[in-house]
């Protein structure tokens, strides 16, 4: 299974909708809305057949870096 985004890729941080906070979502809503670039990603097999990609993406207010799951962002 191939990763959505690349390294070097603009992409915008994106809550999950109709989901309940969690930990997971912890700090994310300051974020919402902002554009990075994709600095690293790794996958994560919990089960056969499962595969979760997470990615670092350097936010461009601040410089910060963050992990986000796929599903939290979108192309910019």
């Amino acid at each position: 299974m191939e990763s959505k985004y690349k390294i070097g890729q603009r992409v915008i941080a994106t809550p999950v909708k109709n989901q309940t906070l969690s930990i997971r979502d912890s700090g994310i809503e300051r974020y919402t809305g902002q554009s990075g670039i994709v600095t690293d990603y790794y996958w994560v097999r919990p089960n056969a057949g499962q595969v979760f990609f997470i990615y670092t993406v350097e936010m461009e207010e601040g410089k910060e870096r963050i992990v986000l799951y796929e599903d939290e962002l979108r192309a910019d």
